[in-house]
């Protein structure tokens, strides 16, 4: 299923259904309970917000018994990736690097505003690195 690119950011456009998608990727298949509770969410909350989540292609469930996993669907993030590569601002086309002919006609200021992006970005991948390896001690 591929939507617009409005729909999807609009499935995106409340925290907590990020925070989801985030837990997701990095614990894997959770059921609704322990994602209330990872998230101090109550478990109404997450359903519904699982329900858009879902309705918008971000996430699958499978029925397990009476347990019910959601999990990741790769292929919409990656759309949703490929939507944001296109609107790209910085020139990257998803590489990460600003293209070489920016660099050289840039003026000082865009380029100490891209630097101070890089450094905001640098220093969120920090902190989430940090938390990640409080988990596995």
């Amino acid at each position: 299923m591929t939507l617009e690119p409005a729909e999807m950011f609009k499935a995106l456009a409340v925290e907590t259904r990020v925070k989801i998608i985030d837990l997701l990727k990095s614990q894997g298949p959770l059921g609704a309970k322990k994602i209330s509770e990872l998230l101090g969410v109550t478990p109404a909350a997450v359903s519904q917000h699982l329900k858009i989540l879902k309705q918008a292609g971000f996430v699958r469930s499978e029925r397990n018994g009476y347990w019910i996993p959601y999990f990741i669907d790769e292929g919409t993030l990656n759309n949703c990736r490929e939507v944001l590569t296109e609107i790209c601002t910085c020139g990257c086309q998803g590489t990460g690097k600003f293209r070489e002919k920016e660099l050289t006609d840039s003026s000082l200021e865009s380029l100490k505003k891209y630097k101070r992006e890089i450094e905001t970005e640098l220093k969120t991948v920090r902190v989430r690195i940090k938390e990640l390896e409080s988990k596995t001690k």
